[in-house]
């Protein structure tokens, strides 16, 4: 599994009920999507950065995503290119559904 750290500076100070808004809008494009296991919208505690913490079952599926055309996509949104991350996640531990996930 492949957890991608997606960050962008926003253009103005945004609150948390803004924020909840704008990323309302844009989830559902993310529903069913081809190896995303979830996805977490951020911002950070100053209204300055948002962005999205993505768990992916492969870092093929992730780069499925992020693409030009996505980065064109969250430039016009939120006025700033977004940064991505990848990092390695060997194990997740869901206490929702009260399992311990790994890719072996």
């Amino acid at each position: 599994m492949i957890t991608a750290i997606v960050e962008f500076k926003l253009p103005q100070t945004i609150t948390k009920l803004q924020a909840q808004e704008i990323f309302l809008s844009t989830a559902p494009k993310y529903q069913g999507m081809t190896g995303l296991i979830r996805k977490y919208y951020f911002l950070s505690q100053d209204g300055t950065t948002a962005g999205g913490i993505y768990l992916w079952q492969s870092r093929e599926d992730a780069d499925r995503l992020y693409t030009g055309e996505w980065k064109a996509f969250v430039r016009g949104k939120y006025g700033s290119d977004p940064v991505v991350n990848y990092l390695e996640t060997p194990v997740v531990v869901d206490n929702m559904s009260n399992e311990i996930i790994s890719n072996s």
